[in-house]
């Protein structure tokens, strides 16, 4: 089984495809192979306020939606913070100047959410000429990436997200994927990418057991992903008690791994045959789980659980074998991905939402106070470069060429020598 790229892009031309990891395009969450790694080997490791900013746009409202980049733009969500209208925003990724400042969707009564969170925390997920854009129940649009127009957009996926949307859309060949785990629904929908249509739609409840009628213990906010098995795809789907394989066609259940926590949020990592899944709130674990498997694999395909300061939000990096994490309250972790076992732990200050980025042998961290540390991806803690902007990081970091384009609360960074 291997990892597959999340999508192949047809040209506009219609005459031939093209896939963005190729040239490295940051186009969906987590970037183009959906785990926060960047091939550049000229990555800046220090900046601040006033070194090594190429350009610095303050971005309107509050979202924690993180910054997506192809054919030289960057596209990301915000909305006001009360949650009554939510925009698209596309930026020039030379310039920093705002191309686009679209408002998509007006809601006239937005539910509550968490103080960590925003009504805009869903990552956009970009093909050439088309921007997709995603805000949990209150709305999906797919965006002329040109003009800005709507193309197609669905206002009618009941969800109640309880404390706000999360989960980031992905796309598989012709089909848009998207978790709604919410507090009184829990569904997993597949579309078609070019008119929004449902393709198929598969509730939660015949597959997971949830073992209580509170539906805060129900809802989750990953991002999934798609790898092979068996000559065929299946989309791994982290959710509130279970991850569940479906099948990408059909949406058939394949088998499904079972857990106790609920709200999973990290992504999963797939590598050479093993998943590495994250199982949420209610104490993290980090389970080892081989490929292969069918129905309740649960006691059968399981090699290792990890309990110990394993984050809730930010999504681990796997590299040369070993596993890097930095839980929510600021434990570095590195663990051995054959083992589970833990080869150092250190304390990096700060409060963590944003994943992590790998780059040149170095992991990146960012702080919700805006501090950034970068450190050594090897077997000994060693602290390469500490930096600080004025406000903090609630959005994962993107890269554009050998810079990085870092959101922050109140404004959008290109960082770059």
């Amino acid at each position: 089984m291997r990892s597959t790229v999340s999508c192949l892009f047809v040209l506009l031309t219609g005459m031939f495809f093209l896939s963005p990891a190729s040239a490295e395009h940051w186009y969906q969450f987590l970037g183009p192979t959906g785990e926060s790694r960047s091939a550049s080997k000229k990555l800046p490791v220090e900046w601040s306020e006033e070194k090594n900013i190429k350009w610095k746009t303050p971005i309107h409202g509050r979202g924690w939606s993180s910054p997506v980049e192809l054919e030289g733009r960057i596209w990301m969500g915000t909305a006001t913070p009360d949650g009554h209208e939510m925009y698209a925003i596309c930026v020039d990724a030379e310039t920093g100047k705002i191309i686009h400042d679209i408002k998509l969707f007006d809601v006239a009564e937005p539910r509550e959410i968490h103080k960590l969170n925003s009504y805009a925390s869903p990552t956009p997920i970009l093909e050439p000429g088309r921007a997709y854009m995603h805000f949990g129940s209150y709305g999906t649009a797919c965006l002329d990436a040109e003009t800005g127009k709507k193309i197609w957009e669905r206002t009618d996926l009941p969800c109640h997200h309880w404390r706000g949307p999360g989960s980031s859309p992905i796309i598989e060949g012709d089909k848009l994927i998207i978790h709604y785990d919410g507090y009184d629904y829990q569904y997993i929908i597949a579309m078609n990418k070019n008119t929004g249509e449902t393709i198929w739609k598969k509730d939660r409840a015949p597959y997971i057991d949830f073992h209580t009628d509170n539906g805060d213990m129900m809802k989750a906010y990953c991002t999934p992903i798609v790898v092979e098995q068996e000559g065929r795809k299946l989309v791994i789907s982290p959710a509130a008690k279970a991850t569940v394989a479906y099948d990408l066609e059909t949406g058939e259940e394949v088998w499904k791994l079972t857990y106790k926590e609920h709200s999973a949020t990290a992504k999963p990592i797939y590598r050479d045959g093993t998943f590495f899944i994250n199982t949420g709130f209610g104490k993290a674990k980090l389970i080892s789980v081989k490929e292969g498997g069918h129905g309740d694999i649960t006691d059968t395909h399981v090699n290792w659980i990890q309990a110990k300061s394993v984050p809730s939000k930010p999504t681990p990096i796997l590299v040369n074998g070993l596993i890097f994490m930095i839980h929510d309250q600021g434990v570095a972790t590195c663990l051995d991905a054959e083992t589970g076992e833990i080869v150092w732990q250190e304390r990096v200050s700060g409060n963590y939402s944003s994943s992590p980025l790998y780059a040149n042998g170095n992991i990146y961290v960012f702080a919700q106070d805006g501090k950034a540390t970068v450190f050594k991806a090897a077997r000994e803690f060693q602290i390469v470069a500490e930096n600080q902007l004025d406000s903090g990081f609630m959005a994962s970091p993107a890269v554009v060429g050998d810079d990085l384009v870092l959101r922050t609360e109140t404004h959008l960074y290109r960082i770059g020598k």
